[in-house]
Formats: structure tokens, C-alpha cells, sequence
């Protein structure tokens, strides 16, 4: 069970194609939004069944809107989030019943979850199974200052529970690292009134009182990322398991089967004579969450750049309609429906043929080796992919566990200190606000380009080059589940 943007679900996906395929005795599904249903057919051919959920990976609150044309009030962004969280919870419950069914579970049950996935955890209670995590980053949150002084007064005992906790039981340790969000109203009354489970994980429905008798284990937490990468410190609970990065299947990348008519354009931009590799731009979901506010602005910050220095680069848009449309007007000769989709499907060069720009996928695998350097958001599966490849990075963060994926390739040494928002994606167009965003931008490429930058980035790909994560990942749940 995986929800979020693809960054959060395709990893889970690739775990749950390769234990799959490694323990056919299993009946495999995966629980996400519908909106990845484009996994389906890849799921189905490693033996996974795909399970869709109708939420949208995005709830952005600039979808509201205020008055309706008879000048009634709409509902809040609030108010949606609400009604859209009931109601993924009800389809998940659902999901769970026609999985495990009425009744007793098996043995070897158990439910992965990511971070976005926490009605995972209590459904794995009501049902009696394990409950595994897995992540591809770090904890991209962490609990209120005020957290445990509230636990402490109105939980006393089941405070003590979980500070007494023996080795290898869960322990306050884990909560603080991860399972803060489970003891908050958001999850307590959906567990109490619609699970009949107690309002709190680890108490008794029917006492109220810390379930002494029947301590639960260490839930195991599985991260996708490298030790050589990521500090994990002591003070992580003793069930951490660091695998190294999730990659996808390089088949799964492709917009289409493999790289296909649809890709000329893009390959013969990459290997150009008589040109410099280019660099590689990407902001993956952001611009869908509503962070790119003003596309136009964005291409004219690239075009700056472009106009005063000899780099290339090669812009992939993922898709998003109102990039793609100001691209579009700024390409001359774009005016009838057919350009436009040649356009969409092939992609296209502007800007003196500087700057391709491309709404299709391919793997990074494939990609990054061909670029001098990666711009983007600092999700983790495009921070994994360039460290890889061994390409300096240019990060401007925007939300999340981003922050921290820009700081540590800072401290890394693979890239300059991180872009700020305005520095990459400008909410004005006015000449000032693109000038000094070029300028912070060329500035970035040009520490990024210099050889101690290139050499390090080399350096960390050669170290983690050996690493499988997704196979650490499997042979981790085999080993949960005694399956060897």
C-alpha cells in the first residue's frame, strides 16, 4: 500500500514486482491511487495485481475556489481534504476486506506501507497481520516540539509502556523516529469509530489500558537509500534496515515500450555533433502540486541563460498541460492542432534549437550518462538517479524530504547550495525577477561544472555502484516473514 506522487509509489511498486516474482506462493497487490494505473500491465507481468484507490495524489489548494456562479460558498480547501481523506479511507478499508477477506488472516500475511500510507498500519491491525514500512527517503517530517510533553499527559501509562519496552519490542524510539502521526485525532477517531480498534495503537479497546500482555514487536522500517549517501545515526530504532536506492526497471521509464519514433527527436538532440552534452532540467511533480505558478517565466529564465552561456538543455516537462502550452507559444510556426500534438508526442527545439523539450519518459539510466549535469526538485528517485550516473546536481527544493536531498548534495559535494524557489521557477515575468533568477541559475551551473564538483560525483557513483536495493529490500521481507 503506496500513495503519493510517483516518486513515493513507483519504488514501492518495484519492491513489490520483485518479491513477486521471488515468492510465487504469493497473492501480490498493490494499493494506490489510481492515477499510476499506468503500472498496471508492468505489475501484471511480475505477478502483482493492481488495486486502485480514487484519490488524487495531489489535493492543492489552489483548486478551490471561492463562490460558485449563484454566489453560494464552495467548500473550503479543508473541508474538501476532509471529505477526500473519508473517503480514501473507506475505499482502502474496502481494499483490504477483498484481500484478506472475513476471515482469520494467514501466517505469512503482512502489509508494506509507505510514509503516505499510514491507514496501512491500522488496517494491518484489524486484520491481524505484520506491518512492514518502506520509504525511499528519510522521515520527511518530525513531531511537534510539544509532542511528547502532550503524550506524557494524556497517555501516562502507555508512555511508560513504550519507554519500558523491552529489546526488540516497540519502544518510544519508534514513535518519536516515525509513528508520532498515529496518536493524533486525524487517525485516532477514523480507527475508533469506523475500525472499532482502540482510538490509540498498543492500548486495549475495551480496558483503555497499554496492551501489556500482548507487546507488539519493532515494526520493521525499510529505507531506500544508500549508507554512503545518508548519516544513519545510533540513536535510529535497532529495526531500521538500510537497502541502497530503489531503481525502477528500466522498461517501466518509457512513456511507450522502449525508446521508439517518439524519442527521435530527443536522441538526435542528445548526440548532436559538434555539441556539448547537454544539461538535463526536471521538476517531476512539483509543477502539478501548483508550485509552477508561472510556466512562461520559467522558460525565460532558461532562455536568459541559454542566451549567455554555450549550454544546452534538455527540459522534461512531465506532462504538465499549462508548461507544455506556453512552450508551445513560444515555438514559432506552432499555431494549427497538428503541431501542437507533434509537439506533446515528439518534442520539440526552441530557443536557436538550445533548449529540447520533451512531455514523454525515459529512463534516467539512460538519460543522465548523456547530460554534464541535472537540474531539478531534489525528489529522491532524481537525486538517486544522478548520483548514479555520477553528474553534478542543481537542486532548488521545494517541499518535504526535497530540502534535505538539496542540503545533503550540498554537503556531499556534487552540488552548489541549494536554489531558491524564485532563483528557478519566478512567480513574476517582469525583466528584474528573470534577470537576477538567470543570473543565480548560471552561477549554480557553473560551480556544479567545475572539475572538484565533477570529480566527487564520479567518485560517490563508483562507491555505491555495487549496491541493489531493491534486492537488499526483498531478501529484508523474506527474512521478516521467515521465508528462507
Amino acid at each position: 500500500m503506496a500513495f503519493g506522487t510517483k516518486g513515493d509509489v513507483y519504488p514501492i511498486a518495484a519492491i513489490a514486482a520483485a518479491f513477486a516474482s521471488d515468492q510465487r506462493q504469493y497473492d501480490v497487490f498493490l494499493i494506490t491511487h489510481s492515477a499510476h494505473e499506468n503500472l498496471s500491465f508492468r505489475l501484471a507481468a511480475k505477478y502483482v495485481t493492481f488495486y486502485p484507490i480514487s484519490s488524487s495524489p495531489v489535493l492543492c489548494a489552489s483548486d478551490n475556489h471561492n463562490r460558485t456562479e449563484s454566489g453560494s460558498l464552495e467548500l473550503t480547501f479543508e473541508q474538501k481534504k476532509r471529505e477526500s481523506t473519508r473517503e480514501h479511507r473507506k475505499e482502502c478499508y474496502s481494499a483490504a476486506i477483498k484481500i484478506f477477506g472475513d476471515g482469520p488472516s494467514l501466517e505469512g500475511n503482512f502489509i508494506v506501507i509507505n510514509f503516505f500510507a499510514l491507514e496501512g498500519w491500522s488496517l494491518a491491525e484489524l486484520f491481524r497481520v505484520r506491518c512492514i514500512v518502506a520509504a525511499p527517503y528519510v522521515v520527511p517530517y518530525s513531531a511537534p516540539a510539544s509532542f511528547e510533553h502532550r503524550f506524557t499527559k494524556e497517555h501516562p501509562l502507555l508512555y511508560k509502556y513504550l519507554k519500558e519496552a523491552p529489546i526488540n519490542k516497540v519502544c518510544w524510539g519508534d514513535v518519536i523516529h516515525w509513528m508520532w502521526p498515529l496518536f493524533t485525532e486525524n487517525w485516532g477517531s477514523w480507527r475508533s469509530e469506523e475500525l472499532n480498534l482502540s482510538a490509540c495503537p498498543f492500548m486495549d479497546p475495551v480496558t483503555g489500558l497499554p496492551t501489556w500482555y500482548d507487546r507488539a514487536s519493532s515494526p520493521k522500517l525499510l529505507y531506500g537509500f544508500s549508507k554512503e549517501i545518508v548519516e544513519c545515526p545510533d540513536y535510529w530504532p535497532s529495526s531500521v534496515r538500510v537497502c541502497g536506492f530503489w531503481f525502477l526497471p528500466n522498461s517501466w521509464q518509457y512513456s511507450c515500450k522502449q525508446l521508439c519514433a517518439s524519442h527521435i527527436g530527443l536522441q538526435a538532440f542528445m548526440d548532436a555533433a559538434n555539441s556539448t552534452p547537454p544539461i538535463f532540467v526536471g521538476l517531476s511533480s512539483v509543477a502539478s502540486m501548483g508550485f509552477l505558478k508561472n510556466p512562461e517565466a520559467f522558460l525565460r529564465v532558461l532562455q536568459t541563460v541559454l542566451h549567455t552561456t554555450t549550454y544546452r538543455f534538455v527540459l522534461f516537462t512531465a506532462g504538465y498541460e499549462p508548461l507544455d502550452t506556453a512552450i508551445r507559444v513560444m515555438a514559432p510556426g506552432t499555431s494549427s492542432v497538428l503541431t501542437q500534438r507533434v509537439i506533446t508526442q515528439y518534442g520539440i527545439s526552441i530557443f536557436n534549437g538550445k533548449l529540447f523539450c520533451f512531455s514523454g519518459m525515459v529512463p534516467y539510466k539512460y538519460l543522465f550518462p548523456r547530460c554534464v549535469a541535472a537540474i531539478h526538485h531534489g525528489g529522491s528517485g532524481s537525486t538517486a538517479a544522478a548520483l548514479h550516473a555520477g553528474i553534478p546536481q542543481i537542486l532548488c527544493p521545494f517541499m518535504l524530504d526535497q530540502f534535505y536531498w538539496a542540503e545533503r548534495m550540498f554537503w556531499l559535494g556534487v552540488a552548489p547550495e541549494p536554489l531558491k524557489r524564485n532563483h528557478l521557477v519566478p512567480d513574476n515575468a517582469d525583466d528584474t525577477s528573470i534577470k537576477e533568477a538567470a543570473e543565480a541559475l548560471s552561477q549554480a551551473i557553473q560551480y556544479a561544472l567545475s572539475p572538484r564538483v565533477k570529480e566527487c560525483a564520479k567518485e560517490i557513483a563508483e562507491r555505491i555502484s555495487v549496491e541493489d536495493g531493491v534486492s537488499e529490500a526483498v531478501k529484508n521481507l523474506k527474512e521478516e516473514m521467515e521465508l528462507f
